[in-house]
């Protein structure tokens, strides 16, 4: 078991992972622009990605935007993206891997923005600090 940040040479990789979880969430699969996109953001460290590779092959990511806050008056991230092959579920990879991404992005806080049933998951590997509810802003 290897933890990386994930660049963009290992892109094919992780557009395997992206697009399990988005059939695993039930969101549409991205399309081949917004493939693009995410590429070039990887590339200009807009997003972060960091994985879990497991005999020679990426096998759970997470990403990590970084923003200002003053829930501690400094850079934080934010957590998405946090996907795990189910084959490899439950065998401590989760903690590992968000501990990884934190301690590698230098934020001094990580949030995550979860579905109330996934509480109890974020929870168990770190996450129990409550701040309220996240939504996002679309039409």
């Amino acid at each position: 078991m290897n933890f990386v940040e994930i660049k963009a040479e290992n892109f094919d990789e992780l557009t395997i992972l992206q697009k399990a979880y988005k059939v695993e969430i039930g969101e549409c699969m991205p399309t081949n622009v917004e493939l693009e996109s995410l590429k070039k953001a990887i590339e200009n460290e807009q997003i972060h990605f960091y994985g879990c590779i497991c005999d020679n092959a990426l096998i759970a990511c997470c990403s990590i935007c970084y923003v200002y806050s003053t829930f501690h008056y400094g850079k934080a991230g934010v957590l998405e993206d946090f996907y795990i092959q189910p084959k490899h579920r439950h065998k401590g990879i989760a903690r590992k891997l968000v501990s990884f991404a934190y301690q590698q992005s230098g934020v001094d806080s990580l949030t995550v923005g979860c579905a109330d049933c996934d509480i109890p998951m974020y929870q168990s590997i770190g996450f129990r600090i409550t701040l309220g509810n996240m939504l996002a802003f679309g039409e």
